[in-house]
């Protein structure tokens, strides 16, 4: 199982991801932003779909395991490595 940390920016003009980046902390991050507004849980849902179908999975292997009111979420993602990551954001 693979974890990701996201910096989610809602209500933007398309969905996208914006690249790698590290936070403050050091950990390494995916700046992602989605049209959907961060109300009741919109902007959660869209980033889950967002995401799965940049990986080509369903839905269902992805989990919200925390930052549902924050702007940084962290992702878990079943049967994938950390290292298949990196193919998000690379284009």
């Amino acid at each position: 199982m693979a974890k990701l940390v996201i910096r989610l920016t809602p209500k933007a003009a398309h969905d996208r991801i914006d690249g790698w980046d590290v936070d403050e902390f050091g950990r390494k991050i995916l700046k992602v932003r989605v049209k959907a507004p961060p109300i009741e849980g919109r902007a959660n849902a869209a980033l889950l779909a967002f995401l799965a179908k940049e990986l080509g999975i369903p839905k269902s292997r992805l989990t919200l395991l925390s930052g549902d009111t924050s702007r940084y979420k962290l992702v878990s993602v079943d049967d994938l490595e950390d290292n298949e990551l990196s193919i998000l954001g690379a284009s």
